[in-house]
């Protein structure tokens, strides 16, 4: 079995009416995570942007913009059934667009390389190449507000569960290699599991590695800490990193440190611990070596990390065929002029509001050739896998 995707379609996926939400009149056109349509209709570069909002009939909801290929929403039923909301984000587009005052990767398609990449330059075939850089002298995502997730993807439904994104990048963007074109899928399946696949193809060596950014928090509140939420990573080891979030290129053990959650444990236990990463990034902001990659190969039928929200009840494990998972406790939500900024049902976000789990190649990989290797040539096919399983306990 290559992939869960494959196992999904075997098992049959609900196949429920799901369109391009146009907007409207009246609380009827909302959609069950409150969203109104209507504000995320715009054009940008010439290109239409659309709220798409995939439905199983097992109370699952996704909306998803085009632009930047973001999850808006994701509902879920809690342990009461009641729809619950549990990734941040914003409510209109336009808050989304405004990169210089709301600046955000929530549900975002990141791409053409997730994480940062050192002095935002590597070397492929001999050749260097010099990247945009966003984060100090490195290349984030890509290059942030120029990279893929604040760029508008042609949109397809395919059938009535799976929303198709394709973006066509030019050999050049943002200083890397390569005319790229990358396709990615969002399906929901009939047991509540968010299954996203990420494919894409080069006309000269390049470097990929893509990944969603949803931002999770399970109780649906997010006035609060997710100090409570239970995580787990099926990960012996972690890559270090200096205090600019950059690989030391030393891999520890997450034995007797705060990063060993091998037994599922509260995200807050140690969140503030003195441990000299926690004191780096004010929290986690690591990449986690997986257990279920192993002689080159991943194994996305082995949950790789889940989060418990005792609160709601809702548990969720995720998948993957990459050989990291970056864990994010949304360290600089709620800091500086952050904690003035309104989101969705106009809540203000505190630090560590959230936990992100990223699937990924390490980070700054390309300068690191005894890692995975992020390099795309022409005639091969790149293909990332993630999958995201709801349910309650």
């Amino acid at each position: 079995m290559k992939n869960l995707t494959s196992a999904f379609v075997a098992l049959g996926i609900t196949l429920v009416m799901s369109t391009a939400c146009t907007g409207g009149k009246g609380n009827a056109n909302l959609t069950v995570s409150g969203l109104d349509p209507a504000k995320f209709d715009t054009v940008i570069n010439e290109k239409q942007v659309k709220l798409y909002t995939l439905k199983n009939q097992s109370g699952m909801e996704v909306c998803i913009t085009n632009y930047g290929g973001r999850i808006v929403s994701l509902v879920v039923p809690d342990k009461d059934n009641k729809p619950t909301d549990v990734v941040l984000g914003f409510d209109n587009i336009q808050q989304y667009t405004d990169t210089l005052n709301s600046p955000s990767d929530y549900g975002s398609s990141v791409g053409r390389y997730a994480n940062r990449i050192k002095q935002s330059k590597f070397t492929i075939d001999g050749q260097e190449y010099q990247l945009k850089a966003n984060d100090n002298e490195n290349c984030l995502h890509g290059g942030g507000t120029t990279g893929w997730m604040n760029q508008v993807y042609d949109a397809e439904q395919i059938g009535d569960s799976i929303l198709r994104l394709t973006i066509v990048a030019e050999d050049g963007e943002n200083g890397f290699p390569g005319k790229v074109t990358a396709v990615t899928t969002y399906t929901v399946t009939s047991d509540n599991i968010l299954d996203i696949t990420w494919e894409a193809e080069t006309d000269k060596a390049t470097i990929i590695n893509q990944t969603n950014h949803n931002y999770y928090n399970l109780s649906g509140d997010f006035t609060k800490a997710a100090y409570d939420q239970v995580l787990y990573v099926n990960a012996d080891n972690f890559t270090a990193s200096d205090a600019k979030y950059i690989p030391t290129g030393q891999i520890r053990s997450v034995e007797g440190t705060p990063f060993d959650f091998r037994t599922p444990h509260a995200v807050g236990d140690s969140i503030n611990s003195q441990y000299d990463q926690i004191q780096n990034a004010t929290g986690y902001d690591h990449n986690y070596c997986l257990n279920t990659y192993k002689d080159g190969k991943g194994d996305d039928t082995q949950v790789c990390a889940s989060l418990y929200s005792p609160q709601s009840g809702i548990f969720m494990e995720m998948f993957t065929n990459e050989p990291g998972v970056q864990v994010y406790s949304a360290n600089f939500q709620g800091v500086g002029r952050d904690a003035d900024i309104i989101r969705k049902h106009g809540i203000k976000y505190p630090k560590h509001v959230s936990v992100c789990l990223e699937s990924q190649k390490f980070p700054d990989s390309p300068n690191h050739p005894e890692w995975a290797s992020p390099v795309l040539r022409p005639g091969e096919k790149y293909f990332s896998h993630a999958a995201y399983k709801f349910s309650v306990k």
